[in-house]
């Protein structure tokens, strides 16, 4: 197996998808944000002076899958026909969920859209939380599924 995105000598390269298939394509990633039990009830009251901590994170978690090409390099512009950004407090852990389903018709799959999602809604919810808590950790960001395409469906954990 080689890397698709280096020709034979070792140059960087734009994949070509022009003999692929157009096939409906969904990815799922999801990341955490971990933090400060004050800071996550200041989320959880809304209590926030700068707004809607989760709402405003979820509207640049789509934007950032909608952006994508435009920051990793090698990506593919796509046209996105869904994404959707859920954002859940878990207090037990101390830290906020952020789960990212990104969909299109396409010839090459949305995993970077889904996974880059997830990150802009966490930065988000950093950039937002800051002024209170420096501490908070982004971790264990990962794609958990993707479906479409030749290589079929993968689930963290095993294919399918």
């Amino acid at each position: 197996m080689s890397l698709t995105h280096f020709t034979h000598a070792g140059e960087a390269q734009m994949v070509d998808v022009g003999g692929k298939a157009v096939t409906r394509r969904r990815a799922v990633a999801e990341g955490w944000i971990r933090m400060e039990a004050a800071t996550l009830a200041l989320i959880e009251r809304g209590g926030h002076g700068k707004g809607d901590v989760l709402g405003i994170a979820r509207i640049a978690g789509i934007m950032g899958a909608k952006r994508t090409a435009d920051l990793v390099p090698l990506c593919h512009p796509l046209s996105l026909t869904r994404v959707a950004i859920d954002l859940t407090l878990r207090p037990e852990d101390l830290a906020v969920h952020c789960r990212a389903t990104v969909e299109t018709n396409s010839q090459t799959g949305v995993e970077m859209e889904a996974l880059c999602a997830v990150q802009v809604s966490l930065l988000t919810i950093y950039d937002m939380c800051k002024a209170v808590d420096r501490g908070m950790t982004m971790t264990d960001i990962r794609l958990v599924e993707k479906a479409g395409g030749k290589s079929g469906h993968w689930r963290l954990g095993g294919q399918t």
